[in-house]
C-alpha cells in the first residue's frame, strides 16, 4: 500500500506551477547538473581509469559476494590498476577495501539515497565524489573505467551492467571488458536473454561476446589481463 508520503510526493509532481516557477527550478537544476559534471570529470580526469567493480550494497560484509569483491580489487590492484564503485557499502565497500589495503587507488562515486548508500570508509578522501543525479554518477563510471566487474546485484547493478552493454553494442564505448562474477545468479538470466531476445531477433548471437561470465577471482582478473596484454596496453598509474 501506498504511504501518505508517496500519495504526497505524487500529488505534488501534478500540481500546477506557474512559468516562472518551472523556468526557474529548470534553470538551477541545470547549473546543478553541470556543477556535477564539472567536478567529476575534474577530479577523475587526476586519478585515470580504473576497473570498476558492481553489485548489491546490501550484501554483509561475512558473505562470500564480499568477499570476492574484496579479493577482486585486491588483485587488480596489485596488477596496478585503480578500483572505482559506487562508494557505497556492501559489494561497493569491499571493492574499496580490497584497493585500500593491497596499497592502491581506491574511487567512490556515491549517490545521495533516502537509504542504503552512506559513503564506505575504504576510500581515499581526495577520491570521493557525490552526487544527486543518477545519469551523472553513471558517465562517471563509463568515462573513467577500462574494464567492470560485476557481482550479484539487485535493479541498480543490473541498471549499471546494462548501461555499459548497451554502450559498447552501440559503439558509444570502446569493447572495454565486462566480466560477471558467479555463474550460479547470472546464467538463468543469461539463458533467457539467449531463448527470447536472441531467438526473437531483439539482439545479434554476437551480443552476446560482450561480456564474459566466471566463477572466481582470479578468472576475472585475467581477463582484465589478457585484454590490456593482448593490445599491448598497461593501466595508467
Amino acid at each position: 500500500m501506498m504511504s501518505q508520503q508517496e500519495e504526497n510526493k505524487i500529488r505534488n509532481a501534478f500540481k500546477a506551477k506557474t512559468w516562472n516557477e518551472v523556468k526557474t527550478h529548470d534553470s538551477w537544476s541545470v547549473f546543478k547538473i553541470m556543477a556535477e559534471f564539472v567536478d567529476g570529470f575534474e577530479k577523475l580526469s587526476k586519478i585515470g581509469p580504473c576497473v570498476a567493480i558492481f553489485g548489491s550494497a546490501r550484501t554483509s560484509s561475512s558473505h562470500p559476494y564480499y568477499r570476492l569483491a574484496e579479493e577482486i580489487a585486491y588483485l587488480l590492484t596489485k596488477k596496478g590498476f585503480g578500483i572505482i564503485t559506487g562508494g557505497g557499502p556492501g559489494i561497493m565497500e569491499a571493492g574499496n577495501k580490497g584497493a585500500h589495503f593491497a596499497g592502491g587507488k581506491s574511487v567512490g562515486v556515491n549517490i545521495e539515497l533516502p537509504f542504503e548508500q552512506h559513503p564506505n570508509p575504504f576510500i581515499d578522501p581526495d577520491k570521493f565524489l557525490e552526487f544527486d543525479y543518477f545519469f551523472v554518477r553513471k558517465v562517471m563510471f563509463m568515462r573513467y573505467s577500462q574494464g567492470y566487474i560485476v557481482l550479484p546485484g539487485g535493479f541498480g547493478t543490473m541498471d549499471e551492467l546494462f548501461e555499459a552493454i548497451t554502450l559498447v553494442q552501440t559503439q558509444k564505448l570502446v569493447k572495454f571488458p565486462i566480466v560477471l562474477v558467479k555463474k550460479d545468479y547470472w546464467n538463468g538470466l543469461f539463458e533467457w536473454i539467449k531463448a527470447r531476445m536472441v531467438e526473437e531477433k531483439m539482439v545479434n548471437p554476437d551480443d552476446l561476446d560482450i561480456f564474459k561470465i566466471v566463477d572466481t577471482a582470479e578468472e576475472a582478473v585475467k581477463i582484465i589481463e589478457d585484454f590490456y596484454g593482448k593490445y599491448a596496453l598497461k593501466p595508467n598509474f
